[in-house]
């Protein structure tokens, strides 16, 4: 005897996910998901709820939706996960260098803010030990 596989309603995956019925319809209508329909019905399967969670985890690392559909599709065709993980792993290695100069820049411009924070908090300093002439 054959155990149905469990399926999931698309208010139950926003649940679980914490996200809107609209935001999963989007991903959807950019074909990241393919529920399986009956009649009006969405009905979602372990696949649909496993690439959900790659779509989220690649918009919270900051990728694109092409480039999630891209990884997330690679794992269904050839190359094959193989694949999937060579082209993540170059995604990651872009990401991380693009993050890595963000925090470069904004070490940077918190550095040159203190300095410029200093110089006047010198400046508005010497004015108000000024003798006040009259």
């Amino acid at each position: 005897m054959h155990k149905p596989a469990h399926t999931w309603s698309i208010a139950e995956l926003a649940a679980e996910y914490d996200v809107t019925l609209r935001t999963i319809r989007f991903y959807e209508d950019r074909g990241l998901l393919a529920p399986e329909r009956r009649g009006t019905v969405r009905v979602y399967h372990p696949r649909d709820r496993v690439r959900l969670g790659l779509i989220l985890r690649g918009k919270r690392l900051g990728f694109s939706l092409d480039e999630i559909a891209t990884i997330v599709d690679m794992y269904d065709a050839e190359p094959g996960e193989e694949g999937q993980l060579v082209y993540l792993l170059d995604q990651i290695t872009t990401r991380r260098a693009a993050l890595e100069q963000r925090r470069q820049d904004i070490d940077q411009t918190l550095q040159e803010l203190a300095d410029v924070e200093a110089r006047c908090k010198a400046d508005l300093e010497a004015l108000r030990s000024r003798p006040v002439s009259h």
